[in-house]
């Protein structure tokens, strides 16, 4: 107990810009603080504590245990006193806050952007900020802080993070309406080997489960077209440049307006993708991305259906 009540806001807040740089050199250049200072709070942090918060290496410092177990305190402790803030300006109604959101591509396309507009036709002092980034990069933004909330595709659980809602999300294959497999209910990885193929780059979900599926199946493709941008993904198919694959959210657009068409594929594994919308456990959010969230929930479920629906 005398331990917690010693610990400071100046030393935590040295203490993770440290954990996230890796560097007291580089912490000292973005706190903007002499790099003396930074140490000497990490060092009444360590005889506080009597342990270690750093394993100091060669090309930079990284956590201990302890300094983990520090770190998820730390964190949770600056995004408590952050909502705390926040519903105390808004105590007169929802009509103020930041919602602080990381994505992957594909739901910065239209999902998110679209949500946003019609959730702000009821709360037009709520402002946002989108984050995008990689499967796996957007977990990491939630766990530490950085987001409020994320939405992503995931394979697979991530430490430190409860998922709001789940949702499948099985890989498609993408053509113009033109193309010769347009007319097709499902198709084999197999079958889209006579056609130009375009792909996303190696640390997307999409190319993940595309690469493990075609080596199980001894299966070679070469992309004419290899890219880390979604929309360029989507264009060339609209100009009938060959096939591509995505899921069903990040084209929902095309798909309405009959510019492209998704064909599911038969293949084992290539379903065994969820959208998860993220948070970080043992959180409470803020009540602006409180409101938000589950807005955004109610909409994915609602388009889910809509989407079954239509294509009964």
């Amino acid at each position: 107990m005398e331990a917690a009540l010693r610990l400071q806001d100046t030393a935590l807040r040295y203490f993770l810009e440290v954990a996230r740089y890796g560097s007291i050199s580089e912490a000292s250049l973005h706190l903007n603080v002499a790099a003396s200072a930074i140490s000497r709070q990490i060092n009444n942090l360590e005889d506080i504590l009597n342990t270690t918060l750093f394993e100091r290496r060669p090309r930079g410092m990284e956590l201990s245990a302890a300094g983990e177990m520090l770190a998820v305190y730390a964190r949770k402790n600056a995004l408590e006193s952050d909502r705390i803030v926040s519903e105390i300006a808004a105590l007169e109604g929802l009509n103020r806050g930041h919602v602080k959101i990381s994505c992957s591509e594909g739901f910065a396309m239209e999902f998110l952007p679209r949500s946003i507009a019609s959730f702000r036709k009821q709360h037009d002092g709520i402002h946002f900020q989108i984050n995008v980034s990689s499967p796996g990069e957007v977990s990491r933004r939630v766990s530490h802080g950085d987001a409020d909330i994320g939405v992503t595709l995931s394979l697979s659980p991530a430490k430190d993070i409860q998922v709001a809602y789940r949702q499948p999300s099985p890989i498609l294959a993408v053509v113009n309406p033109n193309h010769p497999l347009a007319n097709k209910k499902s198709i084999s990885l197999a079958q889209l080997q006579p056609y130009p193929i375009a792909l996303p780059e190696e640390s997307t979900t999409v190319r993940q489960l595309f690469d493990i599926c075609c080596s199980r199946l001894n299966l070679l493709f070469d992309p004419v077209l290899v890219s880390n941008n979604m929309a360029t993904l989507n264009r060339f198919t609209t100009y009938d440049g060959g096939v591509h694959l995505a899921g069903e959210i990040s084209i929902r657009h095309q798909l309405s307006s009959s510019e492209l068409v998704a064909i599911p594929i038969r293949d084992r594994g290539m379903d065994i993708r969820n959208i998860e919308v993220q948070t970080l456990s043992g959180r409470t959010l803020p009540a602006a991305a409180r409101v938000f969230l589950d807005y955004m929930i109610e909409k994915m479920q609602f388009e889910k259906n809509m989407h079954h629906e239509s294509e009964a």
